[in-house]
């Protein structure tokens, strides 16, 4: 019977990881489409509107190896919970703003949400599902940020055509209460919280402070030059709080950021490999979009509706995916999902001004592909290896990794951007407002993406190395394990 109840309990928890993962995923889809209507509103000037987008994607950065450790400590469902309540305040304060200062502060809330969301998703799925079940139940929930993938430009180009750009956050809302009210009703906590352990403020301070330096030097060092002092001191500022933290964490007795962690090669090697993975690939967005707006003269929407053959098929492979590196483990399915993207990678290396969408579509859904292929066995190959009492900072870890890795793309991107457009016109690119270049700018353009891709290509290869070596898994005996000692680390 308590067998039966637990099978049943592991999927209530992942219909209530799935409600999250697809606000977050519409959210982060839909929101770069109204960012013109938003400028005129609003009367806001177009580096505010960039911060739209990038005070979301700072804060849930930032933050994430903290909220990893107080879960360890306090509980993961408390957590997770206050994120639905965080992400959905946010969205109505984002939906009743007056000005551009008042949206970016609650899209800076919305971040803090998603963050305690993004975190205590995959510790509370590994919690619930035995390791040979978990890469199936990452790959649905990988479906459904796809479908987010999917729904968000269509929701979006329905509400903009019908109503104004305050109801694309308004949409979270009923989401975010349904999700909210259902996780309280299902989520229950299934180990006892941690005592005698203490938060670590002066690690978590100087990880934080120098992550965020480091973030904010690649983007603002687009527009101010990363030869500037300015930038120049907050890559200082960076390197001195790495330092600080690494002395700190190796001899504080209840680190922010357990360095065991990564004697694990399974782990260690799955981490790094996400972040080269998503360095490499969270560019290739970016760079199409650009090149359907300004080099083919495609509005927002129809340049982000041709985008959709990529999470389209990462949404059919996703759970298949999962299911194969239960079975054989992540290195195979993974590795060659990495290797798929290379191939991609390599034919946008050949675009040109006027390349037929076929070609482009086929690049896109061999890239949906691939990482349909990597990222849930990937995902749940490093969460097999963490110990089950560090599921929050080993959760934490790799997603700070892979999103430094995204940050750092998007720099990549709009550096491009930046080397072949003046400066108002990539900020206008960015916000979607149409941009008129002259046969050169589009030549230089393409050439400088074509250049990025190549950067890109190599990053991949790197990836793919750290897949292959990350070493083989036996989830069979990991699951065997984790019953006898359920609370162990084993």
């Amino acid at each position: 019977m308590e067998t039966k109840s637990h099978d049943n309990y592991k999927w209530l928890v992942l219909s209530v990881t799935t409600i999250g993962a697809l606000m977050a995923s519409i959210d982060s889809n839909i929101v770069i489409l109204a960012l013109p209507d938003m400028m005129a509103s609003l009367h806001a000037d177009l580096v505010q509107m960039t911060w739209v987008i990038m005070s979301y994607i700072l804060v849930s950065t930032v933050i994430l190896l903290a909220i990893g450790r107080v879960a360890d400590m306090l509980g993961r469902v408390k957590l997770y919970n206050l994120g639905f309540i965080i992400f959905t305040v946010g969205s109505i304060l984002c939906g009743i703003s007056q000005n551009a200062v008042q949206l970016i502060l609650a899209r800076m809330l919305q971040g803090a949400g998603g963050a305690l969301m993004i975190v205590n998703s995959a510790a509370l799925i590994t919690e619930v599902f035995p390791p040979d079940e978990r890469g199936r139940a990452l790959g649905i929930n990988g479906i459904t940020f796809s479908f987010g993938g999917i729904l968000g430009p269509v929701l979006g180009g329905l509400i903009l055509s019908s109503a104004n750009w305050r109801w694309i956050f308004f949409i979270n809302v009923p989401i975010g209460i349904a999700g909210t009210i259902w996780a309280f009703i299902t989520l229950r906590e299934t180990r006892p919280k941690a005592t005698g352990e203490r938060f670590d403020w002066i690690g978590a301070s100087s990880f934080s402070v120098g992550l965020l330096c480091l973030l904010g030097a690649l983007t603002l060092g687009i527009s101010a030059g990363f030869g500037s002092p300015f930038i120049l001191a907050l890559f200082a500022l960076f390197a001195a709080m790495v330092v600080l933290f690494v002395a700190r964490e190796r001899r504080c007795e209840n680190p922010v950021l357990d360095f065991s962690l990564f004697k694990s090669r399974v782990y260690t090697f799955s981490s790094f490999a996400a972040m080269m993975q998503s360095l490499a690939m969270f560019a290739l967005n970016f760079l199409v979009v650009f090149y359907f707006q300004a080099v083919r003269g495609y509005d927002p929407l129809k340049a982000a509706l041709m985008l959709l053959p990529m999470p389209i098929v990462t949404a059919f492979v996703a759970p298949f995916s999962g299911m194969l590196a239960d079975k054989i483990g992540a290195r195979i399915p993974a590795t060659t999902g990495v290797l798929i993207q290379c191939a991609a990678l390599g034919g946008f290396i050949a675009i040109r001004p006027d390349t037929p969408y076929l070609p482009i579509a086929i690049g896109l859904a061999l890239t949906g592909l691939g990482g349909g292929l990597f990222y849930s066995p990937n995902t749940s190959a490093a969460m097999n290896a963490a110990p089950r009492n560090r599921l929050g900072i080993a959760s934490a870890a790799l997603a700070t990794l892979r999103q430094t890795g995204m940050v750092t793309s998007f720099a990549l991107a709009m550096a491009v951007a930046a080397a072949s457009l003046p400066r108002e016109d990539m900020l206008k690119l960015f916000v979607g407002t149409k941009v008129e270049m002259g046969s050169s700018s589009m030549a230089a353009f393409v050439v400088g993406m074509r250049a990025a891709f190549s950067v890109s290509l190599v990053l991949l290869f790197v990836a793919a190395f750290f897949s292959a070596v990350r070493g083989k898994e036996d989830r069979a005996a990991r699951a065997e394990c984790e019953e006898q000692a359920s609370n162990q680390e084993c």
